[in-house]
């Protein structure tokens, strides 16, 4: 039994078939990890979840920003976006089933020497505090109060953690940290201004995963979610996110042996990724 870990899918079903073709995977015996982003950008985000969802046990997905934003949108709470490209999901005769399985994902899964997130792991939280914090917020999320949470999701704010955070600014906040972050200051608090290259981001900001103020998490850090830096490998992090939907790649990582696959993949939005 082997497991893959594979970067942001966003729609492109084609290139995870070729990908699992090349890994040789074989869903009878191993297991998928995938670090959120299922859908959206790319044309195919319908065949995706069909076949993640079918998957059953033998695949593992943690909820990304874009599978937010298609739950909030199906929900009726925010509008679709110039670049969406989800229709087929909103307008598939299962919908219904497939949303219902989406917004049960977790936003953090650990097991063994793996951490697997969308965006990171906020600095100054350690393992014990990030998975409570995570199964706390995915009850608001799965459960029947769920639509009085997405209406109030979106948002920046707070930017900063503090532990007396209560109610729906607790949980938008863990939500951001888990799906939509990558820079922080120097006291750890969130930043959404830059998305791109590490070059250019702005003084004083720095990747969650170079904070100072991180936690030491002995378990590895699997992410995605930045596009803009490709593989990425520090002290006790993986970034997977290569680009695929932007015509760069999509990799694996096989997590028994840390062995990396990767395949070209062709453009599929020219959107700006986020």
């Amino acid at each position: 039994m082997a497991t893959y870990a594979i970067g942001d899918i966003q729609g492109c079903y084609d290139s995870l078939m070729e990908l699992l073709e090349v890994v040789g995977f074989e869903a009878s015996r191993d297991r998928l990890w995938l670090v959120g982003d299922l859908v959206n950008r790319g044309s195919q985000s319908l065949a995706v979840l069909r076949y993640v969802a079918g998957l059953g046990p033998r695949a593992v997905t943690v909820l990304g920003n874009h599978d937010i934003h298609l739950l909030m949108v199906a929900s009726g709470m925010t509008r679709k976006r110039g670049g969406d490209t989800f229709d087929d999901v909103l307008e598939a005769p299962d919908r219904d089933e497939l949303l219902g399985w989406l917004r049960r994902q977790p936003l953090l899964h650990a097991e063994d020497r793996h951490v697997m997130v969308h965006a990171g792991v906020l600095p100054q939280w350690t393992l014990s505090e990030a998975i409570a914090l995570a199964r706390e917020t995915e009850a608001r999320l799965a459960g029947p109060g769920y639509l009085d949470f997405f209406a109030q999701l979106y948002g920046n704010d707070p930017v900063a953690w503090q532990p007396s955070l209560i109610g729906h600014a607790r949980a938008r906040f863990v939500v951001n940290a888990f799906t939509r972050m990558r820079l922080v200051d120097s006291a750890g608090n969130l930043d959404f201004s830059h998305k791109g290259s590490l070059e250019r981001a702005p003084a004083g900001l720095v990747p969650w995963f170079d904070s100072p103020l991180r936690s030491r998490i002995e378990p590895q850090i699997l992410f995605g979610h930045w596009s803009a830096l490709g593989l990425v490998e520090r002290r006790g992090v993986l970034g997977i996110d290569t680009g695929c939907v932007w015509g760069r790649q999509l990799t694996a990582c096989r997590l028994e042996d840390g062995k990396r696959f990767s395949i070209d993949c062709v453009v599929q939005s020219p959107m700006e990724a986020d």
